[in-house]
């Protein structure tokens, strides 16, 4: 019957009239204020998860939200309150407010029982204190509101909050009275009317913005504490002095105040130390176990204060042993994990449910993203542009994943405001503040693709500041200035490599391969980047994308993330559908191919250029574009009549682009004859194809298809051959590449290049011509290499030029030959492309100096 009361009205209204025949009027009055009362209805959305069926609408996530800082005695306020829509001029209100809502989830979802979008709320309940806390301080706790709030006990304010993603706290304490005691919240949130930060949160969703989150989005609960209370213990391990420190921030402390730290290795006591509270208590943790993706230990941790000798809190913790840096390794700046290179892989994700919006229906469910982000193979995930409850990070710390945190951006009409750029700077630094404790986070995002973005190199010193114990990544995407310890770059729908000698190279967002499956999308036209018809389509195209990661990780790649974990209402580019009941891809496949790019990291190679594309040193090439005969990529086709031009081919200003040769029509045919020298078989076996195309290109090698691809790529990519193109290849001989791109619109490019995975110092000798043939003996040998001070050269002509080139394409040095030397005593010791030219023709090779 309970059941049924809170479910069917029709049920509701033949009970009552039943039971008004039978009973007196005045207990049937009290019945139906009862049932209006007590139960709101979750209501049917355009979509569900399986879990919604698991809510209680009287008790929903009923966990304890906060486990890095948890009691014993505490009472969840979730359920059923009142609630009705608002206006700015509003009196408190008195009585009972017009409606129902089930918190803690965002009035605009299915889950609330309400569905409908209101920019000003009032939230009401009613509740008693336990006995057993007679004497005690109440601290009423949110943790998170949607954006403004306004607190009322029995009708008196106890504070206001601005922020929507951090938690906040009143002691209510001098505002309690005998009995009931009523709350009251008042919510303003102006969502896309102001400049505050919100994420993707739209009142108008469409594409890759989103459904608001008014209002209450975490759990509300109370807690008894004394007067000398813990507010806050901040965490910090130390793994290279096999350490950990800890603060313990308290209220109501005096000089008598003790805090003790007890660190736990399960029921084995690791270390005890006491302290005064506010101030630095060091713990030794010998023989420490590290926390990692592969093995995500956790100590824990007890805090209590005593006063005077006498108990007056206590509170349990965790932490993991575990340190993030970036260093130069090698050529390149990479990401260590406890002093070892690692490469991050993880998919994009969003945080969004179709019946909860911003909040998960259970506790289970909010664990089982981060559940199939493991079972995908992922060790990383890029929380974007939302904050997740405490609890979210709290699976993330127990299952090992590493975690990418980014600000929720903020947007105004114009630039934004003093008042709106204050915003996101106290926001991010309170984000910073409760977050701190969790060894999952390796990193904070300050801005993404420019959105809102300001003042970048203040805001990222800023938050640089508030935590030095972590990555720091100024922009993702889209506006870089030069601060921060990464690099990143946004590319769709293949993955890219940014480059910079001092910052880790990450690809922070990639893919966006949309399928639709009926009856799992979210009402309205679900796209990406590009849409296929087929789970082995989205497949083929991971396995893809991941294979170019692979091959960029030896170029400096350090991390990718894969847009995206799930769907996002008309975003159909997840690997799994919005209601998280289908896997949009083989989940082996897609396994295996992280774990081949996670591996990367252990293998000791790296690319070098053997034969150079135009972002590093342009090579002649024969052109035509005009139609060419069916055989034009044989290696005997005579292309004496095509014009000679210098790579790239293209239009300024097409995306990542060095455009040397002006290619405007639809179509360009290219070749070009290259020695590879005296490869090893090594080296051969692992050459691979660097290629930019702007757009549908196929490639050839001495005849045989290499490559082949439609679309276009935003940035160089590093690809694998075909096996038959691979093994035509021949040493110390000529070979030919032939390529094919057709343009259909906006901008376009081409140009091609070859590296290969080498062992770090290995010295390949390189000959590259443009199409006529050369004698290999008829260009200069270069010697010692390795070499400390000066080149030599055998075979030098008088007016031979040179020019030294880094791996990233970048010339250093470069004159005219002196006599048979080149002076390299100045040069910085590393790995280079030196690049001879006489009238023989052009000649590259490696060297290495040291």
């Amino acid at each position: 019957i309970n059941k049924l009361i809170k479910t069917n009205f029709l049920f509701n209204f033949l009970f009552s009239t039943f039971m008004y025949k039978l009973l007196k009027p005045t207990f049937v009055i009290f019945f139906l204020l009862w049932v209006y009362e007590a139960h709101a209805q979750i209501k049917q959305g355009p979509l569900m998860t399986e879990w919604s069926a698991q809510v209680d609408p009287d008790h929903p996530l009923p966990e304890y939200p906060r486990p890095q800082l948890a009691r014993t005695a505490w009472m969840n306020l979730n359920g059923t309150w009142q609630y009705q829509p608002a206006n700015p001029n509003d009196l408190l209100p008195t009585g009972n407010l017009s409606g129902k809502i089930i918190v803690p989830f965002p009035v605009e979802s299915a889950l609330s029982g309400v569905m409908e979008y209101h920019d000003r709320l009032w939230y009401k309940r009613t509740f008693t204190t336990p006995a057993a806390w007679a004497g005690k301080n109440i601290w009423l706790h949110f943790g998170a509101v949607d954006w403004e709030s306004e607190v009322f006990i029995n009708g008196i304010s106890v504070g206001t909050h601005q922020g929507g993603y951090d938690p906040f706290s009143f002691d209510i304490t001098p505002y309690l009275t005998t009995g009931t005691q009523t709350i009251v919240v008042r919510v303003y949130d102006p969502t896309d009317k102001a400049g505050q930060p919100r994420g993707k949160q739209t009142t108008h969703p469409e594409g890759i913005w989103y459904t608001p989150a008014t209002g209450i989005w975490q759990t509300v609960w109370l807690e008894p504490v004394s007067s000398v209370a813990i507010s806050q213990v901040a965490i910090v391990p130390d793994i290279d002095k096999s350490q950990v420190q800890v603060t313990v921030s308290a209220t109501g402390t005096t000089a008598n105040t003790q805090a003790t730290v007890v660190v736990k290795d399960g029921a084995n006591v690791v270390a005890t130390l006491s302290g005064t509270p506010g101030t630095l208590i060091t713990l030794p943790v010998n023989q420490a176990k590290l926390w990692s993706p592969t093995s995500p230990f956790l100590y824990d941790v007890i805090v209590s204060l005593t006063e005077s000798g006498t108990s007056t809190d206590s509170v349990t913790s965790y932490f993991g042993m575990r340190k993030i840096h970036m260093t130069k390794v090698g050529r390149f700046p990479r990401i260590l994990l406890n002093n070892q290179v690692i490469y991050q892989y993880g998919p994009l994700d969003q945080g969004y449910w179709p019946d909860g919006i911003y909040t998960a229906p259970t506790d289970e469910a909010l664990k089982w993203d981060l559940q199939k982000t493991k079972e995908l193979g992922f060790n990383m995930t890029r929380k974007h542009i939302k904050v997740e409850p405490a609890r979210w990070y709290y699976w993330a710390d127990k299952l090992g994943l590493l975690v990418w945190q980014d600000m929720p951006s903020g947007f105004s009409n114009g630039d934004r405001s003093t008042a709106e750029k204050q915003h996101h700077i106290e926001e991010m630094k309170a984000m910073i503040k409760q977050l701190k404790n969790h060894p999952s986070i390796v990193m904070w995002i300050v801005f993404n693709e420019g959105w809102g973005q300001f003042e970048t190199s203040r805001v990222a010193q800023i938050a640089l500041d508030a935590d030095p114990t972590r990555l720091v990544s100024g922009a993702s995407g889209w506006v870089d200035a030069e601060i921060g310890h990464i690099i990143d770059s946004h590319s769709y729908p293949a993955p890219s490599m940014p480059s910079n000698p001092n910052r880790a190279a990450v690809n922070g967002e990639f893919g966006g391969v949309a399928l639709n499956l009926p009856g799992h999308v979210w009402p309205g036209n679900g796209g990406g980047y590009i849409t296929v018809g087929s789970t082995a389509e989205v497949t083929k195209h991971f396995s893809q994308f991941s294979e170019d990661i692979f091959n960029y990780s030896f170029s400096g790649l350090c991390a990718s993330v894969y847009t995206q974990l799930t769907d996002v209402e008309n975003e159909t580019n997840g690997l799994v559908t919005y209601d998280r009941k289908i896997n949009k891809v083989d989940v082996a496949t897609v396994r295996a191919s992280v774990e081949k790019c996670l591996q990367a990291a252990t293998l000791n190679y790296e690319f070098l250029p053997i034969l150079p594309t135009a972002d590093m040193a342009g090579q002649i090439w024969r052109y035509s574009i005009t139609k060419p005969g069916d055989n034009w990529f044989s290696p005997s086709y005579d292309d004496s009549n095509w014009k000679n031009g210098l790579a790239g081919f293209g239009t300024i200003g097409t995306p990542g682009s060095t455009v040397r040769t002006n290619w405007n029509t639809a179509d360009i045919w290219l070749r070009k004859s290259f020695s590879l020298g005296n490869l090893s078989e090594e080296a051969l076996k692992n050459i691979r194809l660097k290629i930019h195309h702007d757009e549908t290109c196929q490639v050839y090698i001495n005849g045989i298809l290499a490559f082949e691809e439609d679309g276009w790529t935003s940035n160089y990519r590093i690809a694998s051959l075909t096996e038959a193109a691979r093994t035509s290849l021949k040493i110390n001989s000529l070979n030919t590449i032939s390529i094919h791109c057709h343009q259909e619109n906006g901008g376009q490019y081409i140009d091609a290049g070859f590296s290969t995975l080498v062992t770090p110092g290995t010295v390949i000798d390189l000959l590259i011509t443009g199409m006529e043939k050369l004698e290999l003996d008829s260009l200069p040998a270069i010697y010692p290499n390795p070499s400390t001070g000066l080149l030599h050269l055998k075979n030098a002509q008088r007016h031979a030029t040179f020019e030294i080139i880094t791996c990233e394409g970048k010339i250093i040095q470069k004159g005219q030959v002196n006599g048979d030397q080149i002076d390299v005593s100045n040069t910085r010791k590393g790995t280079y492309l030196l690049r001879l030219s006489d009238s023989h023709g052009m000649t590259t090779k490696v060297i290495i100096l040291q």
